[in-house]
């Protein structure tokens, strides 16, 4: 089964609702009269968006948790889920039950992942699980509440959800696990997660980001091998180069420029000859 995931629900006018929020903390006018400003036009949606823009820059995250999106999300994993359910503040989730839901003829559905697909062994995997629902069949059958007979139901067992989360804590899920450290079926529920959003307000769409992305952090600060390993760490600064950077500063160690680096810099040619911004 495929992983789908579909926007159910959003707060009405999430850019609205945001920069109400954040006006109240910053305005010696009511949230009424806010709200008036914002209904006769006099304050822009262009300008609500600015406004939310420049509070972000400055880290006043608790307005976020006033905005919030529901999922209904299908196809995935046990294993996904055992993950998913630790994200617990701004989060609401209702899973279906392995006690009150009975697979029938013990056909349960299943993840199988590309590496055991490669690997040759996704018939292996599937005569295991064929004995598995079998052997599940047959205790329910003799007796055997669901309860107790899924307990030999493996990692790979589909389940869905239906959440609710806030914005704070979706920013949270999408900084660790849009990262390319994160298990591959987290970054693909968070991607999808991402892209549902993104239809709706790409304004605030455009922040669910790894925690290195320009809207986060802006570098890494995982290990430094795990840096070095990531496919995109070439364009995303580690924090240690960033420290080591600062003290070099601080102490005055930066290499000068050379005789030879001004020769470059002032080469007309190459000025000449570099391609621009455009090209």
């Amino acid at each position: 089964m495929p992983i789908q995931v579909t926007l159910i629900s959003f707060t009405e006018d999430p850019i609205r609702s945001l920069y109400m929020a954040y006006r109240t903390c910053y305005s010696t006018l009511t949230p009424q009269q806010v709200l008036a400003r914002v209904e006769d036009e006099r304050i822009s949606r262009e300008q609500m968006v600015q406004f939310i823009t420049e509070r972000l820059k400055t880290g006043h995250a608790s307005p976020l948790e006033q905005v919030s999106f529901e999922f209904g999300i299908s196809g995935v994993s046990r294993a996904f889920s055992h993950q998913f359910v630790r994200h617990r503040v701004g989060i609401s989730f209702e899973q279906q039950s392995q006690r009150y839901v009975t697979y029938k003829e013990g056909e349960f559905p299943y993840t199988v992942p590309e590496t055991v697909r490669k690997a040759g062994m996704e018939g292996q995997m599937a005569e295991l699980f064929d004995r598995v629902g079998e052997l599940y069949e047959e205790m329910v059958a003799a007796g055997v509440p669901a309860e107790d007979a899924r307990f030999l139901l493996p990692n790979a067992t589909n389940t869905n959800f239906k959440i609710t989360v806030n914005f704070q804590s979706l920013l949270h899920i999408c900084d660790l696990r849009l990262c390319t450290r994160a298990q591959w079926e987290f970054r693909k529920v968070a991607a999808l997660m991402r892209a549902e959003v993104m239809k709706v307000c790409p304004e605030l769409g455009r922040y669910l980001q790894p925690k290195c992305g320009e809207f986060r952090l802006g570098y890494c600060d995982e290990s430094e091998k795990d840096w070095a390993a990531c496919p995109i760490g070439r364009v995303r600064p580690h924090k240690d180069a960033l420290f080591r950077l600062y003290d070099a500063h601080r102490r005055g160690e930066l290499a000068p420029l050379r005789d030879e680096d001004w020769a470059v810099i002032e080469d007309a040619e190459l000025a000449d000859t570099a391609p621009t911004a455009d090209a």
